[in-house]
């Protein structure tokens, strides 16, 4: 199994500790910005976890965690594994559909879009978003997000005309969930209005702008 060997270097330290005071320890040096510490935690959380059994659902947290962290510091070829073995976990206790699933599919496509691999990023992604309409309202802030992950990997593609309906899906329920003067509808706003212009409609992007802009001046 993949853990076995990294687990070794989680030292005797991890007897101390118990899975739930090493995710939390975790995630504080996480919020601290300290990712050895929390590469180092997080290994033992995962090894406190495998005790409960190789497949239980908090082996696939610990990993998931683990691996945000390897992504967070440009450890695309550590993090993927990590993902991949919490991903099959999270298929075993919960089936194909199921938010912990969902996430982990994003999360996937998020790091092989940050890693030039897009033809790997999309499915995934795809996969991500139509978990996410099956299991919540089409109007949901967490469909929003994956529709501008799927966007976001078009633009690193270089195709703008593909961007446009996703990020206006996005704004439309953003508007709806979280008021139209949310900052996360400012940058939904000033995201659209970029990929406007690389297809020559500046007027229309320049537009978006004018309510982003005010948008901001708002909560300033």
């Amino acid at each position: 199994m993949f853990t076995l060997g990294l687990l070794l270097l989680a030292g005797p330290a991890c007897q101390e500790q118990t899975w739930e005071s090493a995710m939390t320890a975790g995630q504080q040096a996480v919020q601290q910005g300290n990712y050895a510490d929390a590469e180092r935690l997080f290994l033992v959380a995962t090894r406190k976890a495998e005790k409960f059994g190789l497949e239980d659902r908090r082996v696939a947290v610990s990993l998931s965690q683990l691996a945000q962290v390897y992504a967070g510091q440009g450890k695309y070829v550590e993090a993927e594994p990590v993902y991949l073995q919490a991903l099959k976990i999270y298929q075993v206790v919960h089936g194909e559909v199921h938010a912990d699933v969902a996430a982990t599919l994003n999360n996937l496509g998020v790091l092989h879009r940050m890693y030039g691999q897009y033809a790997q990023a999309e499915p995934l992604l795809r996969r991500a978003l139509a978990i996410k309409e099956k299991l919540l309202s089409l109007d949901h802030p967490d469909v929003a997000l994956s529709l501008i992950n799927l966007a976001q990997l078009y633009v690193a593609q270089g195709q703008p005309e593909r961007v446009e309906p996703l990020y206006r899906r996005a704004l439309a329920i953003r508007e709806r969930a979280l008021g139209p003067s949310h900052p996360e509808v400012a940058k939904t706003l000033e995201d659209l209005a970029t990929a406007l212009r690389k297809v020559g409609r500046a007027d229309e992007a320049a537009s978006l702008e004018l309510r982003a802009k005010r948008i901001r001046a708002t909560r300033s």
